[in-house]
């Protein structure tokens, strides 16, 4: 009898993954919010990761940005509360939007400012330090309200790990933009399609239907608790 042949397991992942992504494709709004995470997080992303190499490209001082930088960091957490605040006032669904609209205007500051100094990056690390952790914080949320909590594990695992593949679109036009053009402020302009594009799908998001799907899933299982609504999802 010959050895049955093992799986490996990056392939077993991948097996694993696009079993969960069937799973999602059943649950429509939770889809679609999907779609619309992949888009603005990409957006959200590629500014961390481009920023230093943006402002040395415009012949920034490297010392002078790492404060800028460092600013980020530790203004996430505060203002990631102050954001639940907000959201318990405007929904989630509404202080998402408006951190993507604060992306967008850091993206059109960086391309006006010419010169581009010191203090614009400083400007634009308070702005993203003012939204970053808020809007992710926010969109996990979300994902959590619309995913039953019967499969909220594997769900998220699937948010985690999609959300890291799917964000090689962003730094590719970053990259495409800027040897068209030979102007970093012009790829960065560039990235404000990923906010536009994903805000307007998660206007399309009906939180209130996703969240009443996972309930009644969760709600048909024998022994199982209902999911406590989140309040002022929309």
């Amino acid at each position: 009898m010959g050895v049955p042949e093992r799986c490996s397991p990056v392939r077993a992942g991948f097996r694993r993954l696009r079993k969960t992504f069937g799973e999602i494709r059943r649950y429509r709004e939770l889809l679609k919010f999907l779609a619309a995470f992949w888009l603005y997080n990409d957006g959200i992303g590629t500014i961390m990761t481009m920023a230093l190499g943006f402002a040395l490209t415009l012949g920034l001082p490297q010392e002078a940005l790492i404060g800028a930088i460092l600013t980020i960091q530790f203004t996430g957490v505060p203002c990631a509360l102050a954001f639940g605040w907000l959201a318990r006032r405007l929904g989630a669904k509404a202080s998402i939007l408006l951190g993507l609209g604060v992306y967008i205007i850091i993206c059109i500051i960086a391309f006006l400012a010419d010169p581009f100094t010191v203090a614009h990056f400083w400007v634009l690390a308070v702005g993203v330090g003012l939204v970053q952790g808020g809007t992710q914080a926010l969109s996990r949320s979300l994902f959590g309200a619309m995913s039953p909590k019967s499969k909220a594990s594997e769900f998220f695992g699937f948010f985690n790990m999609s959300s890291k593949f799917a964000a090689i679109l962003g730094p590719f036009l970053y990259g495409v933009i800027g040897v068209l053009t030979d102007s970093p402020q012009w790829s960065l302009l560039s990235i404000i399609a990923f906010f536009v594009i994903g805000g307007l799908l998660l206007m399309w998001v009906n939180v209130d239907a996703g969240a009443r799907v996972a309930r009644e899933e969760d709600a048909a299982l024998p022994g199982d608790r209902h999911r406590t609504e989140m309040p002022n999802q929309k």
